[in-house]
């Protein structure tokens, strides 16, 4: 397999709904806030190559929303989709598996594009796009807390166009079709922030590379307590956290930063405070040395 990290831009979010209780004090240190308290952050994708398949894990907030919508979370930055694909000699088109960790808006809204007759179609034409089933349930009756973050406009083309896919979820972790297709490619369930938020954890060699959504939004996140307030079980992303962290740092897997400002990647190790961040890097491909 070979990775390449894909920036898609950012955007800003309130740094204390991303921090959760942990005070201002503490937080603003390692994500300084602006003027209003918001923060910036990635929105940071990974493509995968394996043999004739091309994988991307997630697809950014995209662009078919109104300007009133985009005009809360301060888009900025030059990157784009296209034009990270390009750099790498692809196409969407060449995409041909799109695994959605979870359909929250900033995840999936990219998944979706409008049509200039005004048609919402899958925006990777031959991929097939890849869910949870107990997810996708979850967001298409969505409670009163997510409600905003569960868009029908992003999702339902999804199921119309006839290439939407159920991962399988037996326990904690399962492979299913998706690791078929993928040698290597493991997902681990998490419920904190949403329920059955899919983790994939890529084996390449003797290395493990997990791409961590909404369970470890930036490296700043990594000490147990700090828990975005965003999630929906709190209690329960603590958890989550401390199983997987602690086998990344007793097995030194790399976890990619899907929405880190700064860190597209990093590792972590075991010390008398609990796990801590170890090395961070600006790409994944530079920490793995295949840059």
């Amino acid at each position: 397999m070979q990775f390449h990290t894909i920036q898609t831009g950012y955007f800003k979010l309130d740094g204390g709904a991303m921090f959760g209780v942990v005070p201002k004090q503490l937080w603003s240190q390692h994500v300084p806030p602006d003027d209003l308290n918001l923060c910036t952050w990635s929105m940071r994708l990974l493509l995968v190559e394996a043999g004739d398949r091309l994988l991307l894990i997630d697809t950014g907030i995209g662009d078919k929303q109104s300007e009133k919508f985009f005009s809360h979370y301060h888009l900025h930055g030059d990157h784009t989709l296209d034009g990270e694909l390009a750099q790498r000699g692809f196409h969407r088109d060449d995409i041909t598996d799109v695994l959605l960790t979870h359909l929250h808006f900033d995840h999936v809204g990219g998944a979706v594009k409008r049509t200039q007759d005004g048609e919402l179609v899958p925006a990777f034409p031959h991929a097939t796009f890849w869910s949870c089933e107990r997810h996708w349930n979850w967001a298409v009756n969505p409670n009163a807390r997510e409600k905003a973050s569960f868009l029908a406009e992003n999702i339902l083309p999804l199921e119309a166009s006839g290439r939407l896919r159920f991962v399988p979820r037996d326990g904690r972790w399962s492979r299913g079709a998706l690791g078929a297709a993928f040698p290597g490619l493991d997902l681990f369930f998490a419920d904190g922030h949403t329920e059955s938020q899919m983790i994939p954890v890529l084996t390449q060699g003797s290395t493990r590379i997990a791409f961590m959504a909404d369970l470890l939004p930036s490296a700043a996140h990594v000490p147990l307590a700090w828990v975005m307030g965003y999630d929906t079980r709190p209690l329960l992303t603590l958890e989550e956290k401390d199983l997987f962290l602690r086998n990344a740092a007793e097995e030194n897997w790399v976890l990619f930063l899907e929405h880190d400002g700064q860190h597209a990647a990093c590792t972590v190790s075991l010390t008398e405070k609990g796990v801590r961040v170890s090395e961070r890097a600006p790409t994944l491909e530079s920490l793995l040395g295949t840059a």
